[in-house]
């Protein structure tokens, strides 16, 4: 059971996310919950770590059964539509069940070559955390370390790491044109 003390502290992070996200200032927020910019700051740094480690969490559990869902998901629809466009007299009911047929190769096409991302992602969480709870992020001129008393958090790494290699990729399809 909770003490009343950590209750307050509890109801005070999430004050301070909230008006966090509205993007008053640490001095605003400290003012309206009438307490220092030192808790404040002491706050946000705790509520970015456990965000840190929500997001590997997920990344490196749930993310992956999740995508495994999706895709024997659309196996199975897909040949349920081939099984009912082979076996129908239908005219109709054979058009839409190849139209559904054809819609889960081009969703499947789009998780496949997704799939990179997913897993680069993935592995981005499990190679750069370190020891300490920090992330490494390395990149071609330089390594820098990123601790958890920084404004960066992993989901803002992730999102540049992916942003990157989405460019990368359209760059190449552009020169393969």
């Amino acid at each position: 059971m909770t003490s009343r003390a950590e209750r307050q502290k509890d109801w005070r992070r999430s004050k301070v996310l909230e008006l966090d996200s509205q993007g008053h200032t640490q001095s605003e927020i400290a003012q309206t919950l009438q307490v220092s910019v030192g808790t404040v700051n002491n706050d946000l740094s705790y509520l970015r770590d456990q965000a840190k480690y929500r997001i590997g969490k997920y990344i490196d559990e749930k993310l992956p059964h999740e995508y495994e869902k999706c895709l024997i998901g659309l196996n199975l629809i897909q040949r349920e539509a081939w099984i009912t466009a082979q076996s129908t007299e239908d005219a109709r009911e054979k058009v839409q069940a190849l139209s559904l047929a054809k819609e889960c190769y081009a969703m499947k096409m789009e998780f496949l070559t997704n799939a990179t991302v997913v897993d680069d992602a993935v592995r981005f969480v499990t190679t750069n955390v370190n020891s300490k709870g920090s992330i490494t992020r390395k990149t071609v001129s330089h390594e820098t370390e990123i601790n958890n008393d920084t404004d960066m958090n992993s989901s803002d790494l992730i999102n540049g790491e992916l942003q990157g290699q989405e460019q990368q990729r359209r760059q190449l399809d552009r020169n393969s044109k």
